[in-house]
């Protein structure tokens, strides 16, 4: 297939396979971790349309490469690089979260009004650290906390009580050794975590929101989750709309990471986040799932938020929030089997023993 020489083109691996033994030469291990793909889709973009949408295997890779224009090719190894570049392991306090397997970060939500848990340990610190550690227990690598639901609709709240609400939960946690995320959009709210003792950042907003978070995170030197969504809480749910929601989201994601590096801080440090559910319709949510493996060339880690979430009540009779876990443990093997290192769910326990019994399948198969 010929590809227009003025077109951007995007690589998505897919054609996953058990074993690389043998396979040399026809595939390539994705971002150093367990899977190793055989194919390549490429999406060439013309005008802001796919004009064309070849799939490669990769023992055809060099041959097609050498079809393409010097800048195409030069793009083209840059990307591949970062499809298969290792990702480095987050060193975090005294523990180290390794990257070359999905890890399980859980959601400890300190509001009342959250989508699934709110409400749950408001008000009750110590009940609630005995919720984190039980969830780390249970197979955790993070717990992500939040004083402030981002659900759709969703009312903003003062950096004050976000403050009290998450901050004597992360100091009692981090005390005990537990590594922590802080769910906030708010610079203040960032400050205040780390100083608590948090070790991530993840913000909704992707630093957008507070214009002191690029800083600010920068100058913490900590990672940083930047998930993309459309609108406000308030407002993302209005009708959004999309030219082509994959590409769209890639782009954007691209671009804020560029933002970041501007600002001081290392790539090797972002994370990246789809935001499932942040302005999308079903439509533009099962695009993003199903296509998640394009976004390895961005060369960050991929973070899926999936869990519980509309899209599952949407496919299966209208389940209520608490009636879906099997769409959950579902979304998240789906997305390991696309090679994302991190997945932030509310049931640790039956999400990290799905992901055990798929990586002693995957492991067998090597063996």
């Amino acid at each position: 297939m010929i590809i227009p020489p003025a077109a951007r083109l995007y690589f998505r691996p897919t054609a996953f396979i058990d074993a690389a033994s043998g396979a040399a030469g026809r595939s390539l291990r994705l971002a150093g971790g367990p899977l190793h793909f055989s194919a390549l889709e490429v999406i060439a973009l013309l005008g802001g349309k796919r004009v064309a949408q070849p799939l490669i295997p990769v023992a055809r890779l060099h041959a097609f490469l050498a079809t393409l224009d010097e800048e195409q090719q030069a793009a083209a190894h840059a990307i591949l690089a970062r499809l298969t570049a290792p990702r480095a392991p987050l060193a975090l306090g005294p523990r180290t979260i390794r990257l070359d397997r999905p890890q399980a970060m859980a959601i400890l939500n300190m509001t009342p009004d959250s989508f699934s848990d709110g409400g749950v340990h408001i008000g009750d610190p110590a009940a609630a650290a005995a919720a984190g550690m039980a969830m780390v227990e249970a197979g955790a690598a993070i717990l992500d906390i939040g004083g402030e639901s981002t659900r759709p609709g969703a009312a903003t709240v003062a950096e004050d009580e976000e403050m009290a609400r998450t901050l004597p939960i992360i100091e009692r946690l981090a005390a005990v050794g537990a590594i922590i995320s802080i769910d906030t959009r708010k610079a203040a709210v960032m400050e205040a975590a780390l100083a608590a003792g948090a070790h991530i950042v993840n913000d909704v907003s992707a630093l957008c929101h507070d214009p002191r978070a690029l800083e600010l995170v920068a100058r913490a030197g900590c990672p940083v989750i930047l998930m993309h969504h459309l609108g406000t809480p308030a407002t993302m749910q209005d009708a959004p709309r999309y030219e082509d929601v994959l590409i769209d989201v890639h782009d954007w994601l691209e671009a804020r990471i560029l933002a970041a590096e501007a600002a001081g801080i290392d790539r090797a440090r972002i994370i990246v986040d789809p935001g499932i559910g942040f302005g999308k319709t079903l439509r533009h949510n099962l695009a993003l799932l199903n296509g998640l493996s394009l976004f390895h060339g961005l060369g960050c880690p991929i973070l899926l938020g999936a869990s519980r979430k509309r899209l599952i009540g949407a496919l299966s009779n209208d389940a209520p929030a608490d009636r879906r876990l099997g769409g959950s443990i579902a979304l998240a093997l789906s997305g390991a089997a696309q090679g994302a290192q991190l997945l932030r769910v509310h049931d640790v326990f039956e999400t990290v023993q799905a992901l055990d019994i798929w990586r002693g399948l995957h492991d067998a198969a090597f063996t």
